[in-house]
């Protein structure tokens, strides 16, 4: 009876374990959009030819995607909660983000400003995520 018993542990585990690998496949995605948009955006700007290329695109769609697949309530421990307005705080700004990266794409040059808004977007949306608790 105690290898049964194991057994059944083990099984009532796995949809916790499954959960918990698929939750951080999905952040391991989330960071690597992180990774495409910022490194995408301080490689443009080192070339001195500020415009919006694939990699600060291709970062911002994965970081939409991805955050908006996060903020869904699965993986909580029983009783917490999800934090509605970090949440919200960083949709309007993942937003913000494509919206600046997806329209002017085309261009072949783009505004200083709204180059550095865009770097500086990316820098807030990774500072709410790590220091609003």
């Amino acid at each position: 009876m105690v290898p049964d018993q194991a057994r059944r542990t083990r099984l009532n585990r796995l949809p916790g374990v499954l959960v918990e690998t698929l939750r951080n496949l999905v952040v391991y995605l989330h960071l690597i959009g992180f990774a495409l948009l910022l490194g995408g955006s301080v490689a443009q700007y080192l070339t001195g030819k500020l415009r919006i290329n694939l990699a600060m695109l291709g970062g911002a769609v994965i970081q939409v995607l991805t955050g908006l697949i996060l903020a869904a309530p699965w993986g909580l421990e029983p009783g917490e909660k999800l934090n509605y307005a970090k949440l919200g705080v960083k949709l309007v700004a993942a937003l913000m983000i494509l919206a600046m990266t997806y329209f002017p794409r085309n261009r072949e040059k783009v505004n200083r400003g709204h180059f550095l808004a865009i770097v500086g977007l990316v820098l807030v949306t990774a500072a709410v995520a790590v220091f609003w608790t």
